[in-house]
């Protein structure tokens, strides 16, 4: 594995290399998840293409100070699981590279973004796509590999691309979970003991809304008793949104028709957990 930490080194290689490339973009602090988007993007690579993984935590998507400032920071693991997983780049820049002191350019999703994570996190799609955008563009990738718990994000990349006439094509990876169902989140490093015991009540009340609402039950109702299930999960949660959204626009679903998306993001404390799941219209 070679470790590049130069927006000019990654450059140069991207131009130097004949080989196709397969981005997987992360924030560090790889976990399983993260394994499971690299072990795709090699599957997709194969052995004539290069698996480049980039490791930033990209200030310009963090809506609150303390998250970004308390996001975990294990580079030296990153690195060592990077080369466990045969990974051929690992693209490293130091803070502030990405950007510079007076950047004024930023790239806008104006419709995908309005619901959701977007709603209560302002200017956050627009710091993704422009991330992802200037990504795609240092490492010349022909491949880039997201994972499905962030629907939205996903959603937004394949629009990001399609708008743009990117020349990238977004290759989805499944959710990975704990064992009793918590979705793998760098995040949940920064749960207490208590708080871990109590966050799997927000997959367990996706299951149950799911099977409720493919039986025809009221999506209201429906929604209400999850939210409260989740509540009585843990003395310090906060429900951010528990929403029923269509699978393709994202907009907002009150009769089920086609497919739809039920995403939740929760604060167990202070630490902010996302989780979806789709719905199918009851039959």
């Amino acid at each position: 594995m070679k470790q590049i930490s130069s927006l000019e080194e990654i450059q140069s290689f991207a131009r130097k290399s004949s080989q196709p490339v397969v981005l997987v973009p992360t924030m560090g602090a790889l976990h399983a998840g993260h394994l499971s988007l690299i072990e795709k993007a090699k599957k997709c690579a194969g052995p004539d293409s290069l698996v480049i993984v980039s490791i930033f935590v990209n200030p310009t998507q963090f809506d609150r100070k303390d998250d970004f400032e308390n996001y975990p920071n294990t580079l030296v693991n990153d690195l060592a699981e990077c080369e466990k997983m045969g990974v051929d780049v690992a693209f490293t820049p130091p803070a502030g590279a990405m950007y510079q002191p007076d950047h004024s350019i930023t790239i806008l999703e104006k419709s995908l973004s309005q619901t959701l994570c977007g709603a209560t996190r302002p200017g956050h799609f627009d710091g993704v796509c422009t991330v992802v955008l200037k990504l795609f563009m240092l490492t010349n990738a022909r491949w880039a590999v997201f994972g499905e718990k962030d629907f939205q994000q996903l959603a937004i990349i394949k629009r990001l691309v399609r708008d743009l006439n990117l020349p990238v094509e977004i290759i989805p990876s499944a959710t990975v979970r704990e064992n009793d169902g918590l979705a793998m989140s760098s995040r949940n490093l920064r749960l207490s003991q208590p708080a871990r015991n109590a966050a799997p009540a927000v997959r367990r009340a996706l299951i149950e809304t799911k099977s409720s609402l493919e039986n025809g039950d009221d999506v209201e109702k429906s929604i209400q008793l999850a939210s409260q299930n989740i509540k009585n999960s843990y003395a310090e949660v906060k429900i951010d949104y528990l929403d029923l959204v269509d699978a393709e626009n994202l907009q907002p679903v009150f009769v089920i028709r086609r497919p739809a998306l039920l995403a939740i993001a929760v604060f167990y404390d202070d630490v902010r957990l996302i989780d979806n799941i789709l719905i199918e219209p009851a039959k």
